[in-house]
């Protein structure tokens, strides 16, 4: 009798399992029938409440059991998890080792993930010291786990040393990793780890491509973007619209919009991230006319309402082209389309001053952040400062530059950097000093700046000066011909954009090796006539070498594309797409 009853119950929980209330009125009938509440019929009940969401019926199961095993535990722990109910899981964890149950390699991995959803570093760690203490540090899936948590909490050092220390990696691992290097600015990382997959045998998913991307998108590598935008579409990775979405974005920041948009308007699903990425990758190339008519076509066309990512975007398109009436616009309808419910943020603010200044309109640009409803942070003083160099207003820009002191203690060396800029424009050199002399004060340092080049696989870097490149020789040749080539038809150095006070022929010396100019010599040199030059810069380009390299893409007849901090500037045929307004 009590194997048919057994039976029956197995048959009925089966036709039953998705269903609460009918799980329920099981369990009722199977206690009424004295059947021991350890058996398996009600461990499989409380599972499939779990599996239902039903968490709080499965934890009244759970607490009138005596001594549920580890499956049990493991099995609502997962249901916390799952459910979204962190803290609970890893109260319940806790409690199970409060009691002594002894965690086995299914307990570790989501009471992990409770500790990363919840951000607690210190419940991280203790879980840690518990899986080496049961000796389940090897297990591959909690070791991947493991890495993932110390990935989220920042400490790349302890993940990278959990990778490298598995005996098993899985997919899972690699992204992880290569996902914390891209996202903590590790590009030349992450694109190491996505070939040393390739070299271990490791096919990639579409999150390995996404990591991959975006790495090539810092980095401005276009030809390892090409590469890897190959691999997404020869082994037919799956190209859904995230996936799609970096693909756009690697493009977009390699300079290449005929292939951004090519590939675009070839998409079947396309959101908001898509539009924005695109319309953002015509600002920041210099043809804001296709920013602002995509834009329009965004409003008009699709279903799909702009956020403020669009409108920075839009906003970056007007500044870059010194559209200040229609960059006015564009803002005031952020409040006044209610519709799209889209309220500025800092970061348009920042652009608008950005907007104003670069234009010449410092006084408006400084009125317009007195009238702001928000306390401008660092990035709204710094684009007013970053103006007031531009056009050398001294007083003004002492000004700004207080209330940027004044406003943060750990200000970035960038804007000291401006202040003595517009000193030095003005000859102010005592000044210059002690800007100077309060950087070194407050431990800051003026960020060195370099340029690099992509070519053959690898990124070769250039800082201003330097001789430890390979073909350094070779360089400085065809760079000091160059210069000799280029002063006969005109080309006369801009000392202005030395900030020191030394002669004209030291000035001339220093820029004449600025890492712009090596980077395209070694451009000229390396990169195969029928490809453009790509440079990739840490820091604004100077006047000078701007200059320099519209004239280079004059008498070499070579395309030169350049990334700066800012946007990008396309040479050709002695002529810059940002119109010489930068």
């Amino acid at each position: 009798m009590f194997i048919f009853q057994k039976q029956a119950f197995k048959s009925l929980l089966h036709s039953c399992s998705s269903h609460q209330n009918q799980l329920k009125q099981i369990h009722a009938l199977l206690l009424t029938t004295g059947l021991s509440i350890k058996n398996s019929l009600i461990t499989q009940i409380l599972a499939y409440h779990v599996e239902l969401g039903d968490i709080d019926y499965a934890r009244q199961m759970f607490d009138e059991m005596h001594k549920p095993r580890s499956f049990l535990w493991n099995t609502l722990i997962k249901g916390y998890v799952k459910n979204g109910q962190f803290s609970d899981a890893i109260a319940l964890y806790g409690q199970m080792h409060r009691l002594g149950v002894r965690p086995d390699k299914f307990t570790f991995p989501f009471a992990l993930k409770g500790c990363v959803e919840l951000l607690d570093v210190l419940c991280g760690g203790e879980v840690h010291a518990h899986v080496v203490k049961f000796g389940i540090e090897f297990d591959a899936i909690v070791r991947t786990e493991l890495m993932i948590m110390y990935v989220k909490f920042g400490e790349l050092g302890n993940a990278e040393y959990l990778f490298k220390s598995m005996f098993e990696r899985d997919l899972v691992a690699w992204n992880a990793l290569m996902s914390a290097y891209v996202q903590n600015g590790y590009a030349d990382r992450a694109l190491a780890l996505y070939r040393e997959m390739g070299v271990v045998g490791i096919s990639p998913d579409s999150v390995s491509v996404v990591s991959a991307l975006s790495a090539c998108a810092q980095l401005g590598c276009a030809e390892i973007g090409k590469e890897i935008d190959r691999v997404v579409v020869e082994e037919e990775i799956e190209s859904n619209v995230v996936v799609n979405n970096a693909r756009l974005d690697m493009f977009a920041k390699c300079g290449n919009m005929g292939l951004c948009r090519n590939l675009f308007n070839e998409m079947p699903e396309r959101n908001v991230v898509s539009w924005s990425t695109v319309i953002g990758g015509y600002a920041i190339n210099g043809d804001s006319k296709s920013a602002l008519d995509l834009f329009v076509q965004m409003q008009s066309d699709s279903a799909v309402h702009p956020n403020y990512v669009t409108y920075l975007a839009v906003l970056t398109a007007c500044s870059h082209a010194g559209l200040v009436s229609q960059g006015k616009d564009y803002f005031n309808s952020m409040i006044s389309l209610s519709s799209y419910d889209v309220q500025p943020r800092l970061e348009h603010y920042a652009c608008m001053v950005d907007l104003l200044g670069r234009s010449g309109h410092l006084d408006e640009a400084y009125n317009f952040i007195q009238k702001m409803p928000i306390e401008p942070d660092a990035g709204i003083w710094g684009a007013l400062l970053g103006a007031c160099s531009v056009y050398q207003n001294v007083e003004l820009g002492q000004h700004v530059a207080d209330a940027l002191f004044n406003l943060d203690s750990n200000t970035s060396a960038s804007y000291y950097v401006l202040l003595s800029n517009i000193y030095a424009a003005a000859n102010r050199w005592d000044n210059v000093k002690k800007v100077r002399q309060r950087m070194k004060r407050v431990g800051l340092k003026k960020v060195a700046g370099y340029s690099s080049v992509e070519w053959n696989g690898e990124i070769h870097i250039f800082h201003g000066g330097d001789r430890l490149h390979a073909m350094s020789s070779t360089i400085y040749e065809v760079l000091e011909e160059l210069v000799k080539e280029m002063r006969n038809i005109g080309y006369v150095p801009r000392t202005s954009a030395v900030l020191h006070d030394v002669d004209v022929e030291e000035k001339e010396s220093a820029l004449s090796t600025h890492s712009e100019k090596l980077a395209i010599a070694f451009g000229l040199i390396s990169v195969s006539h029928e490809f453009p030059i790509r440079v990739i810069k840490n820091l604004r380009v100077c006047e000078d070498c701007h200059n320099f390299c519209k004239f280079v893409s004059k008498i070499k007849h070579r395309e030169i594309i350049m990334r700066d901090k800012n946007r990008f500037h396309h040479f050709k045929d002695g002529v810059c797409s940002c119109k010489d307004f930068w």
